[in-house]
């Protein structure tokens, strides 16, 4: 029976059918490739956000700093995923991308190798990310660079924060200063 039952699971799994429960089931690679398991960030608030260097938000990245420097610590991240899914505003690789960042932004918080974030192509953790059946909270597209994502302290998405939207905007603090997690 056991034996009947792990098959089950595992072609549930190789077939797509069984979604990803929970953020920190997804290993994705760190800007230098090196794997990053997201299940090293349970139990902390994770913003997602998916950036680009030659963007008008790009700008945004001198303020998600200053965010991870006020709020980062052992409760609190932002890691970035660069993307070139907007009028090719992310053209660069990966050593270019991080050059840029540290030098202009002193970007200290984690950052991801390039992904896509929406499309044919769409990087798995975005699946997740964007699709209510896998999430469990809602549907949501990604509308342009600088799109945020708030995960609360179990791996659940809490928030979708639209592009524009300033990294210190009051829902934001709001929900970092609440122990709750919401």
């Amino acid at each position: 029976m056991k034996t009947i039952i792990l098959l089950i699971i595992t072609l549930l799994t190789s077939s797509g059918l069984m979604a990803q429960s929970s953020f920190y089931d997804f290993v994705v690679k760190d800007i230098d490739g090196n794997e990053f398991p997201l299940s090293s960030l349970k139990d902390k608030k994770v913003m997602v956000v998916n950036t680009a260097s030659k963007c008008g938000l790009t700008p945004q990245y001198e303020k998600l700093e200053k965010l991870y420097q006020e709020y980062g610590s052992e409760s609190f991240v932002i890691i970035g995923f660069p993307a070139n899914n907007f009028m090719n505003q992310e053209p660069g690789n990966e050593a270019e991308i991080k050059e840029f960042c540290t030098l202009n932004y002193g970007v200290s918080f984690p950052m991801m190798s390039k992904i896509s974030v929406k499309g044919d192509d769409i990087h798995p953790l975005y699946e997740w990310l964007t699709s209510k059946e896998k999430n469990g909270f809602e549907d949501s597209s990604v509308g342009w660079n600088f799109q945020k994502y708030l995960i609360d302290e179990n791996g659940k998405l809490v928030k979708v924060v639209k592009p524009r939207t300033d990294p210190y905007d009051e829902s934001i603090i709001s929900w970092l200063t609440n122990k709750s997690g919401q």
